[in-house]
């Protein structure tokens, strides 16, 4: 049974740290470090201040049971979490096991996270002011790029996205976590190093931005021929057309069929093909008049083999039990 937790009583059982050093006395940086509660499992969670507008947490811990931490409707600042091992679980996504965390300043909505038992977090969370972001990517009118302004609504509910992980944001959280420097060294690496993390993590965002601003909104007379496009697809499942024969049907450029279809349906031609077939399929399987051999040709597949690999990857069964009236779906 999992063990629930609000952020509060989990603070009062890490309780105060074991080691702080408040003003940064000799050369180290202001930072704490806690040991997790033996209650609740093993490991540490460290806290240190980069400047007053910057600061970084490590983490390395391992829960015994499921834990449910809750947390209630509140104002949230700014984070960027990358987990190294672990994943921890929310309602709206997951960071760890391919994704990264961006949590945007705002009114966090009451939420959940849930934490497996016996897997090991560890990870490197940074949080940062609004201003010291400006800083770090300004637009031509010295504030915050428009791209990245989303990420703060400080009047409104916070965003989150799940920007996925990549060899380069790992290793970059590894660098810091292994940072070998001391004193005001230390400080100068690790406010590279979360520089590079948050670049890195917020490429997607830009480059989406930078594609916007790029593209022109589609005319009207567009998105008709796209349309257009697709039902000429929809009308010859058997024999389709070839990209560049479609587009030329359509009456657009091979560029501008491949933008219209990411635009208009989220996909590519050929994503978008294959599913209309395997929904094509599924229905001729289900009314029970054809084999699956039959079925296979009326939706364009020659290879048997093929096209029931295709279909279990769509519908989670084989032709043959959908045939036979299956109902399990996945």
């Amino acid at each position: 049974m999992a063990i629930t937790l609000t952020y509060e009583e989990l603070w009062e059982l890490l309780g105060e740290p074991i080691h702080r050093n408040e003003l940064g006395s000799g050369s180290e940086l202001p930072q704490a470090l806690w040991e997790f509660p033996q209650q609740l499992g093993k490991g540490y969670w460290q806290e240190i201040d980069i400047n007053p507008e910057l600061w970084l947490d490590f983490y390395d811990v391992e829960y015994y049971n499921d834990v449910l931490i809750t947390s209630p409707e509140c104002q949230h600042p700014l984070h960027f979490d990358v987990s190294l091992s672990g994943k921890v679980i929310t309602e709206k996504g997951k960071c760890g096991e391919g994704y990264t965390l961006i949590c945007g300043g705002g009114i966090q909505n009451k939420t959940t996270v849930e934490v497996k038992k016996f897997q090991r977090l560890v990870g490197v969370s940074i949080g940062v002011s609004s201003q010291l972001l400006s800083s770090y990517f300004p637009g031509k009118d010295g504030e915050l790029l428009p791209e990245l302004r989303q990420l703060f609504n400080d009047d409104d509910w916070h965003p989150v996205f799940y920007p996925k992980s990549t060899p380069a944001i790992h290793g970059v959280a590894q660098q810091m976590i292994n940072c070998p420097f001391h004193g005001a060294t230390k400080q100068i690496y690790l406010q590279g190093k979360i520089l590079e993390l948050i670049a890195l993590q917020l490429a997607p965002i830009l480059e989406d931005g930078e594609k916007k601003r790029i593209s022109p909104p589609l005319k009207l007379d567009t998105i008709a021929r796209i349309h257009h496009a697709r039902d000429i697809l929809r009308a010859r499942l058997e024999n389709p057309p070839s990209s560049s024969e479609l587009a030329q049907l359509a009456g657009v450029s091979g560029r501008t069929l491949r933008r219209g279809f990411h635009e208009l349906f989220g996909t590519t031609v050929f994503n978008y093909l294959t599913v209309i077939r395997m929904e094509q399929a599924e229905r001729l399987l289900r009314e029970g008049n054809c084999s699956v051999a039959e079925v296979a040709n009326l939706v364009g597949y020659s290879h048997l083999g093929f096209f029931a690999s295709v279909f279990k990857r769509q519908y989670g069964i084989c032709p043959k039990e959908c045939l036979m009236g299956k109902k399990s779906i996945s």
